[in-house]
């Protein structure tokens, strides 16, 4: 299977598990990974915190590119990264294929396996 038919595999599945009414945008994959992360997920979330999830999503999936570590739990259970290299400079489209990569990567290691 390429990348291609990974990725809406995975979408396909995402949206369904989560009864979606149509397919899951990166956005939302990148939000659901965040509260993975964050392990509260019946919990009451702020505009804000919907924004830290995402957040805390892309951390974890560049994590293992190198250009974040975990750094901490806060007091309220929030972790939180460094960034350890500098994201390069990417135009739209390859900013996407990065995200889409790191998605499929992070999956790979779930029972949601791609």
């Amino acid at each position: 299977m390429n990348k291609k038919q990974k990725w809406d595999s995975l979408v396909e599945k995402l949206s369904k598990k989560f009864s979606f009414g149509e397919n899951i945008d990166i956005e939302g994959i990148l939000f659901l990974i965040g509260l993975q992360e964050y392990n509260k997920p019946y919990q009451k979330f702020r505009k804000d915190d919907n924004v830290n999830l995402i957040h805390i999503g892309i951390c974890t999936i560049l994590e293992p590119y190198g250009y974040y570590s975990f750094d901490q739990y806060d007091q309220d259970g929030w972790p939180h990264f460094k960034l350890e290299e500098k994201l390069p400079n990417l135009k739209s489209g390859e900013q996407i294929v990065l995200l889409k990569s790191a998605i499929l990567e992070y999956f790979s290691k779930t029972e949601l396996n791609a």
